[in-house]
């Protein structure tokens, strides 16, 4: 075979491996809100996504729970690239914003945006997880632990530029980001209180700026005891 014919075949191959992942991991998606996720099985997600159950396993390079984890992996990251948020536009403008305040209002915005993406399915993992299946479980401790693990490096970020306020370190202020941001918190406030997704954004921004950022020089750094 010519250079020129691998170099075709080569880009296609790609395309059609991406296609049938993208089928696989949408199937899969619909699937596991509309069903018990035990009673999913993989030939059930292959035949909605119209291929070979072994294509499946090919596919993702493993079994179900594997599986699971791709599609939330998708899902947060709204499209099939691996590249890690970090590396990504939105958080890389969130680094490149000179004004701390900004920043979070930036991590709000952004914080909303996975709410969107990942909340029917959050919602089926916790529940799952809640009612005892050892899969769900596992994958809910696996994306907690890499939100803590985010949030952390955007407190980082905040210390380097010196922008947490006095007394709060890192690890104190990636707690608190990772609680503002939690999925259960926005789905108190908009599926039981009646807030709106603007709503639940200006909220987080607010509180994000006012537990972890410096206050103004001309603000105290807590309002005056009443008398």
């Amino acid at each position: 075979m010519s250079d020129a014919k691998r170099s075709y075949d080569s880009p296609r191959r790609r395309s059609q491996a991406e296609a049938t992942q993208r089928r696989i991991l949408d199937a899969a998606r619909v699937l596991f809100l509309e069903r018990p996720y035990a009673a999913t099985s993989m030939a059930d997600i292959a035949a909605a996504a119209g291929v070979a159950v072994q294509t499946v396993y090919n596919a993702i390079g493993g079994g179900k729970a594997a599986l699971t984890k791709r599609v939330w992996d998708v899902t947060l990251a709204g499209d099939l690239d691996p590249a890690p948020l970090d590396a990504r536009a939105e958080v890389q403008a969130l680094f490149a914003e000179p004004v701390p305040s900004r920043k979070l209002t930036r991590y709000a915005a952004l914080s909303r945006q996975l709410y969107e993406r990942l909340g029917p399915l959050a919602r089926v993992v916790r529940a799952g997880a809640a009612a005892g299946d050892e899969d769900r479980q596992v994958l809910l401790e696996t994306v907690e632990r890499e939100r803590l693990l985010g949030t952390a490096r955007i407190a980082a970020h905040l210390s380097a530029v010196d922008a947490l306020r006095p007394g709060l370190d890192v690890e104190r202020a990636g707690h608190r980001l990772w609680v503002v941001n939690a999925g259960e918190i926005g789905d108190g406030l908009i599926l039981r209180c009646g807030w709106t997704l603007d709503e639940y954004q200006a909220w987080m921004s607010e509180t994000m700026i006012s537990s972890l950022l410096s206050p103004p020089a001309d603000l105290p750094d807590s309002p005056p005891s009443p008398g």
